[in-house]
């Protein structure tokens, strides 16, 4: 293995239809959601052969973060942030480092506010 110890798998803005809110009836409908994953891990091998074995498949990885999120509801984003970068860790054992943001596309607060979320970093 080389020291390639700067590599990373960037995704950006998966968006998915999630149940996050303090209050019960914010948790009780779906609500827009957006992820971006940073995945630490050596993508040496990968690059040289062009071969998915040697890396993190992200179609995969998105469909296990979809489920992880629609799977049960959050009271906080710091929570949903720590289960999506659980489930990211645990898909394969060459991550090194995942940080996760997850955004609400809609906060519910009375202000003119874009989005709001939360950026976490997790080591295994």
């Amino acid at each position: 293995m080389s020291d390639s110890s700067g590599d990373r798998i960037e995704l950006r803005g998966l968006r998915v239809l999630g149940f996050c809110g303090v209050p019960e009836e914010e948790r009780a409908r779906a609500q827009p959601l957006e992820i971006d994953l940073d995945l630490g891990l050596d993508l040496i091998d990968a690059a040289r052969d062009d071969d998915l074995d040697r890396t993190v498949d992200y179609g995969a990885l998105c469909d296990a973060v979809s489920a992880c999120v629609t799977d049960r509801p959050a009271a906080l984003l710091e929570h949903l942030a720590q289960r999506v970068a659980e489930v990211a860790l645990g898909l394969d054992v060459r991550v090194s480092w995942v940080t996760v943001a997850v955004r609400k596309l809609r906060p519910p607060v009375p202000h003119d506010l874009v989005t709001a979320g939360v950026r976490v970093t997790r080591r295994p």
